[in-house]
């Protein structure tokens, strides 16, 4: 009974329009990973207090001068031991690591560099790294919505509604944030609006947020006051903060890649040494710049920062995020940027207040401005960084000029710099693509279920001519000539006839073998594979047809069924 539902549960989700199947993998993933993050969070926060720090990663300012430096170095050392001891394939971690499977591994995520992303993550965060938790946690929580999809042998198809899942939880999950969260995993990570994604995805991280919410609380990370722009005079004033951000932005963007590229070539622990050793130098002047910084977040949205105070803190903020993001710290440059954009968006407030006093509103304003312009145009991301800060500050007022600033920002980033995302501008400098084809992308949203030929016969390599002639007597439309578990080739009826006409009556006796050499040119193709993945295994071997084979290791010989690229052509042309 088991193993009948999830084989139809399978043939259904090969579909690109699987509508109720994906919602009831979309629930269970977004549960599945909502757990694992709350795992995340918990053993972070438990851990604080092994240092003497209260409760939560807000409290770095109370250490002593010899810990500021002293911790993040030791924790860069331990993070360095630790990914070197692990595989080269296994040291893979963060958001840039789930676009990469999603783009070459069809969302196929290994759990042991979730692992490792799990505890690495850990002790950055605890021993006051630059760097955030939501990377992390969109990482772990992918790798659980796919590893689930793995386990039950779901197809590749589903398999990356799965990751989209898992992102828009750790992203609902770690900012209390669900809108953004989805628009965040089809905006970054799919790249695509469809009803068929979107669905599961906001029920994933429904989930995750109710959850995390029954744990932690319905507080958001940051608390705002009731602040509003003061007059549509500010407007052009809103433009040149965007502008001042989009570039802030750019730097960043352009720090951590080339750094990226620069270091590659060092020792892992000597980047990681490093990189505490900068945030650490960085916390002497400023220790504000240690862990994530929300708490700074909300002094800044008060007005409680001076404008020295501001700029000295972004300033060594985007110095310290950009030494660990660039030098392998594996955490995550999400909440980073939050904090920078706050910062920057505080300084240009105070400085616009001073500027026009009775024109412009109060430096919180512009901090809270800030923080959606740094993320948006860091991440390429406008609409969900404008979700991000409505929903963090429950603001209705920051709807206008948000988008003003926001779009403004990512426009300088994109345009005037010509910066991508971070995410795929890192991929880039590894030598990858992170490919946005619609056509690709279509072919991606179907499995080789939904459409291969199930109408076929097995013929063995001792059967003879006539014997394999009589079976398309029945209904079969293709015969699979096999020698034990090796496929030699892939005939159907047409062909089949085509060439016994060509041969004398007496050869009809004689072994099938003669036929090897007259079958379509085949390549072999998993079952849970994509369309696309087809395709590509086609244009690789110059074959026409795909002979299906079963995903698991105790199916992989069994055929079930042929693909063409006529059927891919019209799965294209048609919908399916």
């Amino acid at each position: 009974m088991r193993v009948k539902f999830l084989e139809s549960l399978r043939q259904n989700l090969a579909r690109a329009d699987a509508l109720l199947p994906l919602v009831l993998v979309g629930v269970v993933s977004g549960a599945f990973s909502g757990l694992v993050i709350i795992a995340f969070r918990l053993l972070a926060e438990s851990s604080f207090l092994t240092f003497g720090i209260r409760d939560t990663a807000e409290d770095f300012e109370a250490l002593s001068w010899p810990w500021r430096i002293g911790l993040p170095v030791i924790g860069g050392l331990g993070i360095g031991i630790l990914m070197t001891s692990a595989s080269m394939g296994a040291r893979q971690v963060g958001v840039v690591h789930v676009m990469e499977r999603l783009a070459y591994h069809a969302g196929r995520l290994p759990w042991r560099n979730a692992v490792l992303q799990f505890v690495a993550a850990t002790i950055a965060i605890v021993t006051g790294h630059s760097v955030g938790r939501e990377g992390p946690s969109i990482h772990v929580g992918a790798a659980s919505a796919s590893l689930l999809g793995q386990w039950l042998h779901l197809p590749n198809n589903s398999i990356r509604i799965l990751v989209a899942c898992g992102t828009a939880a750790a992203i609902a999950a770690s900012f209390n944030t669900p809108i953004a969260g989805v628009i965040f995993a089809m905006e970054v990570v799919m790249m695509e609006y469809t009803l068929v994604g979107f669905t599961p995805v906001m029920l994933a991280a429904v989930c995750a947020t109710s959850m995390t919410r029954f744990v932690f609380g319905a507080t958001p990370i940051v608390e705002a006051p009731a602040i509003q722009m003061t007059s549509l005079l500010e407007l052009p004033y809103m433009l040149l903060v965007g502008l001042v951000l989009g570039t802030m932005a750019s730097l960043f963007i352009s720090s951590v890649r080339r750094l990226d590229e620069r270091a590659r070539n060092f020792p892992l622990w000597m980047r990681t040494t490093v990189a505490g050793l900068v945030t650490g130098l960085c916390a002497l002047a400023a220790p504000q710049v240690m862990g994530i910084g929300y708490d700074t977040v909300e002094l800044a949205l008060i007005g409680g920062l001076g404008l020295s105070a501001l700029v000295l803190i972004v300033t060594l903020k985007l110095v310290a995020t950009t030494a660990c993001i660039g030098l392998g710290v594996p955490g995550g440059l999400i909440g980073p940027t939050v904090v920078m954009g706050a910062l920057g968006g505080g300084a240009l407030g105070v400085i616009g207040h001073d500027l026009a006093p009775q024109l412009s509103a109060s430096s919180g304003f512009y901090a809270l401005l800030g923080m959606g312009a740094m993320m948006g145009a860091t991440l390429q991301a406008p609409l969900a960084a404008l979700m991000a800060i409505l929903e963090l500050t429950a603001n209705p007022n920051s709807i206008l000029p948000g988008m003003v600033v926001i779009v403004t920002a990512t426009l300088t980033s994109r345009v005037l710099f010509g910066h991508e995302s971070i995410f795929i501008s890192v991929l880039r400098s590894r030598g990858l693509e992170y490919h946005h084809d619609p056509v690709a992308v279509a072919l991606s949203r179907t499995g080789v279920g939904a459409i291969m030929n199930r109408h076929f016969s097995i013929a063995a390599k001792s059967a003879t001519l006539a014997d394999i002639e009589g079976v398309f007597d029945g209904t079969p439309e293709w015969v699979v000539m096999m020698d034990g578990g090796r496929i030699l080739a892939a005939l159907n009826e047409e062909q089949l006839r085509r060439v016994i006409a060509g041969l004398e009556a007496e050869q009809a006796h004689e072994s099938s073998e003669l036929l090897a050499g007259h079958g379509h040119n085949c390549v072999v193709v998993r079952a849970d594979a994509t369309l696309r993945e087809a395709l590509d295994a086609m244009d690789r071997d110059d074959a026409d047809v795909a002979v299906i084979t079963g995903s698991s290791k105790r199916d992989s010989g069994n055929v079930h069924g042929i693909l063409t690229r006529a059927q891919i052509d019209a799965a294209v042309r048609y919908g399916g």
